[in-house]
């Protein structure tokens, strides 16, 4: 195969200084470099003792400018970026001239004390200097190389070099994890884990990813949800549980969707919706506040109040609002189909009547809806999983939460009828044989767990991809995923 960098011209010539700093005895690529100062504290330590010795380290960006027998450049950690200034008579004629071999992009440690320039920048004055990784390609030049958003995503690494805003985002979607996490320990839940590799895939509504495992010769599935055994450790006597994991659809990609998207499920025993409801604008006002500083966020120059309580609507009343159809008026799937593409709905050949009212859903309300709202009242074949309302059988006790123009939280009073959930999976499996590739799969070591006995729980489903969207201004699922699935380049 050829090499893609033989016969690339910046890449030879780094190349070549690679080489000379091999024959001047210097290891370009060292086990380690003491640091003792980041970026961010150079200042206040020149502040308190200017004669202190620093030792900084980080990638050279923004240009090398050397001017006769001096040279100034710029080092960027994880804290900011720190100027460095370097003097022929200092580090001596040889050592001085082997800054020829150092590039924009190259790692390098430096040692020495800190003083101002004349327009008051904290500078550190190199006594040595030690290249700590040669960089044998350039990096992007921050307004004219990576202004490739397929580049951008396909080359992360390039995008967090050039666009510093873009660590940001990821910075905070670390935070957020960590308050959501902080948010459900502090109140008793149990974090777990559960397993990737399922035999049935369960817990909702979308293809799966097939494998195939050579060691037990059978065929497992990637999860598409974290239900299924999170209920099995409440049957257990977990009665707080909850997880963040991966989980696998073998969907489309859009502004919302990745196939490979991370959720927090959480589980409380002896709780119904309308307790998750209240646990849920709870969460997210309180993570936006630790994370923010106050729970407001922007949409579309829109500020927004995340604070409780949040509204809470009839999904029926909303669908109809926005779309002029009201669901409850067309009992079978062919008068809805009808309905729904009179009103402009692009229908499918053999949609349910449950996935023409997630369509609805999906096409006329959600992406309207800015301000936090529960969506409640859900019809029950769009829910298999979820309990009756006692007064309303067609109906369950689910809600889904909006904000922003997407969802970002889905929840129940879970179905612990063991003999109503069996009738539930053969219904589903019965769709399934018509076609629905999306419907439940009968999982009879579920039954079996729920016919043990589970206690009255509630469950909740947040999208953290989407959640930090929210929280961090992005409109688009690849801006916070750091690697996102992407199509092959031809």
């Amino acid at each position: 195969m050829d090499d893609p960098a033989h016969g690339d011209r910046l890449y030879q010539q780094r190349l070549e200084k690679l080489d000379r700093l091999r024959q001047a005895g210097i290891d370009p690529y060292p086990a380690r470099f003491e640091r003792t100062h980041l970026a961010r504290d150079v200042a206040a330590s020149f502040e308190a003792d200017p004669q202190r010795e620093v030792r900084v380290a980080g990638r050279i960006v923004g240009g090398i400018r050397r001017m006769g027998r001096s040279t100034f450049l710029h080092l960027r950690d994880g804290t900011g970026q720190q100027q460095v200034y370097c003097k022929q008579d200092v580090l001596g004629p040889e050592r001085y001239e082997l800054l020829d071999a150092v590039d924009v992009g190259d790692f390098l440690g430096v040692v020495g004390p800190t003083f101002k320039t004349r327009s008051g920048e904290v500078t550190v004055e190199a006594r040595e200097y030690a290249v700590l990784a040669k960089s044998l390609r350039p990096l992007p030049e921050k307004w004219h190389g990576l202004q490739d958003v397929e580049k951008r995503y396909r080359q992360r690494y390039l995008d967090l070099i050039a666009n510093p805003e873009v660590g940001r985002v990821f910075q905070l979607r670390g935070r957020i994890v960590h308050e959501v996490r902080s948010f459900l320990v502090e109140r008793g839940f149990l974090e777990v884990e559960t397993p990737v590799l399922q035999a049935v895939p369960g817990g909702g509504a979308a293809r799966p990813f097939e494998t195939y495992y050579n060691a037990l010769d059978r065929t497992l599935y990637l999860r598409i949800a974290l239900e299924l055994y999170l209920k099995r450790c409440v049957i257990g006597g977990i009665e707080r549980v909850f997880e963040i994991g991966r989980n696998f659809r073998n969907e489309g990609i859009d502004t919302t969707h990745n196939p490979e998207f991370t959720m927090l499920e959480a589980y409380q025993a002896y709780a119904d919706y309308q307790d998750i409801m209240r646990l849920t604008e709870e969460l997210v006002s309180t993570v936006a506040t630790q994370v923010l500083g106050r729970p407001i966020i922007t949409v579309d120059g829109e500020e927004i109040d995340l604070s409780p309580p949040w509204p809470r609507r009839s999904l029926r009343d909303e669908i109809a609002e926005r779309s002029g159809v009201d669901y409850e008026a067309h009992p079978s799937a062919e008068s809805l189909a009808r309905a729904a593409a009179d009103a402009g709905l692009r229908v499918e050949p053999g949609w349910s009547r449950g996935k023409l009212i997630d369509e609805l859903l999906s096409t006329f309300v959600e992406p309207r809806v800015s301000r936090p709202i529960f969506l409640i009242e859900y019809p029950l074949e769009l829910s298999p999983l979820a309990k009756k309302r006692p007064d309303r059988p067609d109906v369950v006790e689910r809600f889904e939460a909006f904000c922003g123009g997407m969802e970002i939280a889905n929840a129940y009073s879970e179905l612990n009828d063991p003999v109503d959930q069996r009738e539930r999976f053969l219904q589903e499996a019965r769709l399934r044989g018509a076609g629905a590739e999306e419907a439940q799969p009968f999982d009879a070591d579920f039954l079996e767990a729920l016919e043990h006995g589970m206690p009255p729980t509630g469950g909740m489903g947040l999208g953290i991809d989407r959640l930090t969207m929210l929280l961090t201004g992005q409109d688009k699922i690849r801006d916070v995923i750091l690697f996102p699935q992407l199509r092959t380049l031809e």
